[in-house]
């Protein structure tokens, strides 16, 4: 029973991607920004819905832009989640721009995306994020740069921030967890660290009967005079202990 539920949720994933890709290039070139960023958030919802997959909201996302908001990184299922709480324009690596499916879908979302081992790509993207933090938009990152085991948060990296340094924009800490929503114990069913294999990743996603994903907003915050490095491990402690509280 539980691969018959996870192999009919997949089907329904697979569609409602179509869905969404058909959407991105015929639609959206006749839409305004606005317009886009209400079908991305209601697009997301419904893939969370579809899959089985309850949202779970505390805090209270910022209204509008500009603001950078920065989360824990556990899952391939983590853009999504956000998108479904907020709509917000992230900063990915290069990669996933030539994925099969998820690189229309992410190019459709607007994502930024970044060479991670590259400097002088990350002054790029920076003055780019600085760009579009000065137009009002809500940029999104995962300053760990990299999925974590759910249990402890990889140290920050703090390039990033400088574009809402330079901007003077704040940056809203946000706290990601994955629950199993029947024993309200963390699930690590959409873990997707090292060696993990995303294709497995996926199918014990689907395979848990009811997964809730939480999401924590805290208070935007403002630099005050603190550099990038102590700001990043600042908003690494805050965004900790507001995973603390949600357990």
């Amino acid at each position: 029973m539980r691969q018959v539920r996870a192999a009919g949720r997949l089907l329904r994933a697979l569609a409602h991607i179509a869905g969404g890709i058909w959407t991105i290039l015929t639609l959206f070139p006749r839409l305004g920004q606005p317009a886009k960023e209400a079908r991305v958030q209601v697009w997301a919802m419904a893939m969370l819905k579809l899959v089985g997959i309850e949202l779970a909201v505390r805090g209270t996302p910022a209204a509008g832009g500009p603001v950078l908001l920065v989360a824990n990184h556990l899952s391939w299922l983590d853009i999504v989640v956000l998108h479904a709480s907020r709509y917000c324009r992230f900063v990915s690596k290069a990669d996933i721009k030539h994925w099969p499916l998820v690189g229309t879908l992410a190019g459709g979302a607007g994502t930024l995306y970044i060479e991670r081992e590259s400097r002088r790509d990350a002054h790029r993207v920076v003055h780019h994020m600085a760009e579009r933090l000065k137009l009002g938009e809500v940029l999104a990152v995962f300053p760990e740069g990299t999925t974590a085991d759910g249990v402890t948060l990889k140290p920050f990296h703090a390039n990033l921030l400088q574009a809402a340094i330079s901007t003077e924009a704040p940056v809203q800490p946000i706290a990601l967890r994955f629950v199993d929503a029947d024993t309200g114990l963390t699930s690590f069913a959409p873990r997707y660290i090292d060696d993990d294999s995303i294709f497995v990743s996926i199918w014990e996603t689907l395979c848990v009967r009811r997964l809730r994903a939480e999401v924590v907003f805290g208070e935007p915050q403002y630099c005050r005079g603190r550099d990038r490095r102590t700001w990043a491990a600042d908003l690494r402690a805050e965004i900790e202990r507001l995973l603390r509280e949600g357990r």
